[in-house]
């Protein structure tokens, strides 16, 4: 089957429609600039769930205007007023209600605790380890015992809780290769950390992780952090 190539390109592509495409396009990026400028956020990782839903709402409404002669600029200016509007709104609202501001924000949520992942206790499978490791790697965490709280942000930060080094204790390795290493047996005994919460038991054969009743073993390591 031949491939119409100008079609899948152009489609019947009006060339005088080119400069005036050009230009809704910078008309609608310059208007979605100012209204983000308008929120007060500086970056992306300072935004919430709600304010990413904000941001999706806006491009909706700027798509159109750019590529089709059909949908004029003047009604997608009205849309942007209408949720800066609604933005500023809740927003108000949240900072009057504490309550209100969990329900729209959220709340943050603790992943470690006393160097050992607190997954069954929060309910919160639904994070990404291999994320949250790499989130911990550019922290220069070697392992999980390093760790005394991990708090996982509305805005998707972590933010980090140190033992000192003389409280550090064996963890959970974060690091590919040797995290890599997991496995259901127990071959020679040892400090052995629980791949799913992080627990660490001195084992000798393999058994159910008291924690999460998970089965899977990594050898723990107990290195101090080096910052």
């Amino acid at each position: 089957m031949s491939i119409d190539w100008e079609n899948l390109f152009l489609n019947g592509l009006d060339f005088s429609f080119i400069t005036e495409i050009a230009l809704r396009t910078l008309i609608m990026f310059l208007f979605v600039l100012v209204l983000l400028r308008s929120s007060g956020k500086k970056g992306v990782r300072q935004l919430s769930i709600f304010e990413v839903a904000i941001i999706i709402a806006l491009g909706s409404a700027a798509g159109d205007p750019m590529m089709n002669k059909d949908f004029a600029i003047l009604p997608s200016l009205i849309v942007f007023a209408v949720i800066l509007g609604f933005y500023r709104l809740l927003t108000y609202v949240a900072s009057k209600s504490e309550k209100f501001e969990m329900v729209l924000e959220g709340e943050p949520m603790y992943i470690i605790e006393d160097g050992q992942f607190t997954l069954q206790e929060e309910g919160a499978d639904t994070f990404a380890k291999d994320e949250f490791f790499a989130e911990m790697r550019v922290m220069s965490i070697e392992h999980v015992g390093q760790v005394k709280t991990a708090v996982l942000e509305t805005n998707g930060q972590v933010s980090f809780f140190f033992y000192e080094d003389k409280d550090v204790r064996p963890g959970l390795p974060v690091l590919p290769k040797p995290y890599q290493k997991k496995s259901q047996e127990i071959h020679e005994a040892g400090d052995y950390a629980c791949t799913h919460c992080g627990k660490v038991l001195h084992l000798s054969a393999a058994q159910y992780c008291p924690r999460c009743k998970k089965t899977e073993w990594v050898r723990a390591i107990d290195t101090p952090r080096i910052t």
